[in-house]
This record gives structure tokens, sequence and C-alpha cells, in this order.
């Protein structure tokens, strides 16, 4: 067996994914992985997967709202998959660092809006878009976070294509 040693500035510089994956270990280590683990299904048991077509109705109803819209960009960076049934899971210091929020409470309110948008893009009152667990982690299906990705990266697209098309553009376009 072979150990490293990081410091803490080293833990708290590295990448989102490598410090979920630390944390995850040490709950391993520790033996709590199937105290998180039964955590996270009462949450994780009324997400729903959302299609893209969901997640750009989402959109829509929050776009004036510019924290929520950079929250809602935020899950569709890769998670961690973790439990029966999967879900996927993000930090929420890692939201509120990545979107640039003050605080939780402000990060919980954006997501609460996006619980909402999808009510009623769906016309649903019983579907959740995310979850939350006792460890300070944001849950949703992993099928929803591929729906935020895929959005994103047509957003991209299609951007970079009316830039290309602009009289006197010098935006080459995609390969």
């Amino acid at each position: 067996m072979t150990g490293i040693t990081l410091t803490a500035e080293q833990i708290r510089n590295a990448p989102a994914p490598v410090r979920q994956w630390i944390e995850q270990e040490v709950i391993n280590s520790l033996g709590l992985a199937s105290q998180a683990q039964a955590a996270a299904p009462p949450q994780a048991a009324h997400l729903v997967a959302c299609s893209v077509e969901d997640m750009a109705g989402v959109l829509e109803h929050i776009r004036g709202v510019f924290p929520a819209v950079n929250v809602l960009f935020e899950l569709g960076r890769p998670g961690i998959s973790f439990g029966q049934p999967a879900v996927m899971t993000f930090r929420l210091m890692d939201i509120l660092h990545h979107a640039r929020l003050q605080d939780i409470g402000q990060v919980m309110t954006c997501l609460e809006m996006l619980n909402q948008a999808l009510t009623e893009v769906r016309k649903d009152a019983s579907v959740r878009f995310c979850g939350f667990d006792n460890e300070g982690h944001c849950l949703i299906a992993p099928q929803t976070q591929v729906s935020i990705a895929t959005l994103w990266q047509t957003m991209m697209e299609r951007q970079q294509a009316a830039q290309a098309s602009e009289p006197g553009s010098r935006v080459a376009p995609a390969a």
C-alpha cells in the first residue's frame, strides 16, 4: 500500500472532482458510506430525469435571474455519480464558488427557483429538479446533468454560428 500526504491548501486548490473524490475516499475509509447512501435516497426518490426541452423551458422561466442561470449551468458540469438509484452530486460550496454567490442561502434560493420552474414547465407540483443530502450536496438525476450540458453546448454552437455569419466577422466556424 502506498500513502500520499496532502496539505489542506493542496486539497483546497485541487479541482472540484479531485476534492469530491478525496471526500468520498475519507467517507469510505471511516465507514460512513452506508450512512451517506442511506441519507440520499429519500431526496433522490422524487427527482425526475429532465430532457433538454425541459431544461430549455426552465431556462426560459429563469432567464432574467442571472444567479439562477449560473447555478443551472453549474449543474451541467460533470458531477459524482452516487447511490442506487444513481444521482449526480454537487457540493453546495463548489456551486457557491463557481457561481460567484455570497452565501449558501443564495445558492439554495437559486436551486428552489429551479425546482419551481420545473414544476411550471412540467405542470406537475410533485416533480423535483434537485434534492439535498445532509452533507452539503445538491442531487440531480444523471440524465438532467447530461441535458443541461447538452443545452449549454447547443447554445454555444448557435452563438458561434451567429457570430460567424455576421458581416466582417473574424470568428472561425467550429471544425
